[in-house]
């Protein structure tokens, strides 16, 4: 057994200390899943309790729960949740009630492979007990997706150890979007800071306001400073002035997909501060639970790209619209970063160095 999974105890006790990690949680009456709703961070902390489909498509489509790890662990307690709605049905009427409330869900999302793996999951949980009373499988629903958030918690506990393995006390690392504690359960790529902090490291984030919806001025700004970690928020544009400087000595980002060949898709503008960090010699990782690497896509062209609302480039953050409405707009939510621009994959089983098409086979088949 290795000195990390050893101390996973430790460093989820070290993280908790400094973060906020309650933000995805069944209620007592196990009647609804309570979040933290991200859309209202970072000026209100509301928590909302959801227990219905549509509602819970809702969170995610408008990111009041956001990040791929914790739309996984949201989704698997849902599915338990709205299983309580059907228990007076035989197995055919549950299960065909069930994959009706599965294939809904995994709509909200196309690119979160996490999405579609932790429904999957919970589908494979009824199937591989339809010769037991629906209430029992309801039981062991629940246990599933109790299991899938543990799951990720020894994930990320395991990533931040990893990934603090590659800094050093005093080094500067540049993040975009977010990867904490909201969008997981411990944090991946903002985790390792955290882990840092708790231990007495002094590591200096810079922090992408990441637009067009701020999740890194909004969310990880937000998380960091709570956490007393030196935080520094920057417009997207100054990523490349602040790597010139020589503030920067590493790169860390999430990942809402992995492909069979390093390729990876995270929130837009990644792949951009990628090119930046190569120009400048700077590392870049992508850190991330193995449920985010997906071996039956070949490579980025292969990622779905989600397209969002146009007004959240033009009106969402204004008082007045910023572009006249007949202007157009692209709003994709994420790009393609390709895997030869990734220094390393940091995942809970290790760091992964390429050759990746090659590496990742030898870990997950």
């Amino acid at each position: 057994m290795s000195n990390i999974q050893v101390s996973l105890n430790k460093i989820k006790e070290e993280i908790a200390s400094v973060a906020i990690t309650d933000n995805i949680v069944l209620s007592n009456d196990n009647k609804s899943v309570i979040i933290i709703d991200q859309s209202k961070l970072p000026d209100i902390t509301e928590y909302k309790k959801i227990d219905n489909l549509e509602d819970a498509y809702q969170a995610i489509k408008k990111l009041e729960i956001r990040g791929a790890p914790a739309i996984g662990i949201f989704a698997g307690y849902m599915m338990y949740v709205l299983s309580l709605k059907d228990t007076d049905k035989d197995y055919d009427d549950f299960y065909k009630s069930f994959v009706s409330n599965k294939e809904y869900l995994n709509s909200s999302r196309p690119t979160a492979v996490n999405l579609s793996w932790a429904l999957n999951r919970m589908d494979k949980t009824v199937e591989d007990n339809k010769d037991k009373e629906v209430k029992d499988i309801i039981a062991l629903l629940k246990d599933e997706a109790v299991s899938i958030h543990n799951e990720d918690i020894e994930m990320c506990c395991a990533i931040c150890e990893y990934g603090l393995s590659l800094l050093k006390d005093g080094d500067g690392v540049l993040t975009h979007c977010n990867a904490g504690p909201l969008a997981t359960s411990y944090g991946t790529a903002q985790g390792p800071f955290l882990l840092a902090k708790a231990r007495g490291m002094n590591i200096k984030v810079f922090a992408d306001e990441t637009r067009p919806l701020l999740q890194g001025a909004r969310l990880t700004s937000y998380e960091l400073q709570k956490a007393g970690v030196d935080v520094t928020l920057i417009c997207d544009n100054m990523a490349s002035i602040v790597m010139k400087n020589g503030w920067i000595q590493a790169v860390f980002v999430g990942c809402d997909r992995i492909a069979a060949n390093g390729d990876f898709a995270n929130k837009i503008g990644t792949s951009g501060v990628a090119i930046l960090a190569k120009h400048y010699g700077i590392p870049v990782y992508t850190l991330g639970p193995s449920s985010t690497i997906d071996m039956n896509t070949p490579d980025g062209e292969h990622i779905k790209i989600e397209l969002r609302d146009p007004d959240e480039i033009k009106k969402m953050w204004y008082e007045k619209p910023m572009a006249l409405d007949e202007v157009k707009c692209y709003n994709p939510s994420f790009d393609v970063t390709d895997h030869e621009l990734l220094t390393a994959i940091v995942t809970e089983k290790g760091i992964i160095y390429p050759p990746f098409e090659e590496n990742l086979k030898k870990i997950f088949g």
